[in-house]
């Protein structure tokens, strides 16, 4: 897995063109074998014109296809020298009952980076910088999760609450219910839910839209049915997979997308948040041992 590339091409995604996409979802796939491609037979392969694969590797910032190339071949060298270090691609935490100990730390490891990475290809910086926009400027922010994904809501608790910022959170299904019913237009829900599916999420983000507040959903299932109450989604992949090692490392990209909405509203407005966390982290101190 060539890493350092796919991060590239996955981390500039979002603002490519539908050509380019084309480029970068066959790449994607075909990482190891395209360093051997000349532009013309990638060309041919991708389905698209030599143009297109010139504007795609300016966008991730080579002068040209010749560039490109280099750093591919460059790159597969280097990571064909670490041989055992390699793992198979995983979509979750493949383990059989003959597995060693010793092999866990590779296999986790390799699982959430790769998950991380696939999600860079789904987030765009429209959909945060609305979700930044949308926080700050609201007067309560109630957050709705369950299982698995409290993780999630609790860290983005606590981050907003450092920020000062109103916001709330209650691992009871019975008590996010009744905090729906009660927003208004001035305030935000945001609901996380790896599958999208949890009908105690699904149904708070539902009563905080009837209540015309503004509803983010944050998934990884372009498919789920939380995002019929959302006016801003939020999604972290194609579809979850249903591999069981994907059950652990959900909360590895919500997680992460919690930490880029902190720092979106850090920078949104750069002195004001950080007198704020001047005053939270005064707020604590002498709290540890």
């Amino acid at each position: 897995m060539n890493y350092s590339m796919r991060f590239k091409i996955q981390s500039v995604y979002a603002k490519l063109r539908p050509s380019e996409k084309l480029v970068a979802d066959f790449l994607l796939l075909h990482m190891e074998e395209a360093e051997e491609y000349s532009l013309v037979r990638l060309c041919g392969e991708a389905g698209v014109s030599q143009p297109t694969v010139i504007r795609f590797c300016k966008a991730l910032s080579y002068d040209g296809y010749r560039d490109f190339r280099e750093e591919l071949l460059k790159e597969n060298a280097q990571r064909k020298t670490v041989g055992e270090m390699e793992v198979h691609p995983l979509f979750g935490l493949r383990i059989s009952e003959g597995d060693r100990l010793e092999e866990v730390p590779k296999k986790a490891v390799l699982s959430a980076m790769e998950l991380m990475e696939k999600s860079l290809k789904y987030i765009s910086a429209s959909d945060l910088e609305k979700t930044v926009k949308t926080v700050k400027n609201a007067r309560v922010i109630d957050i709705y999760g369950v299982e698995n994904s409290n993780t999630a809501c609790f860290d983005l608790l606590n981050k907003l609450l450092y920020l000062g910022l109103n916001a709330r959170f209650f691992s009871d299904s019975y008590l996010q219910h009744i905090c729906a019913g009660h927003l208004t237009r001035e305030d935000t829900a945001i609901a996380i839910s790896y599958k999208g599916r949890s009908r105690q999420t699904v149904e708070s983000l539902r009563l905080a839209k009837e209540s015309g507040a503004i509803t983010i959903a944050i998934t990884s299932d372009r498919n789920s049915p939380i995002l019929a109450y959302a006016d801003i989604p939020i999604c972290l992949g194609e579809e979850p997979s249903e591999v069981y090692g994907n059950a652990i490392f959900s909360r590895t990209t919500q997680v992460a997308f919690v930490d880029m909405l902190y720092v979106g509203l850090i920078l949104s407005d750069y002195k004001y948040f950080i007198k704020k966390l001047d005053i939270s982290s005064k707020l604590v101190e002498g709290k540890e041992l």
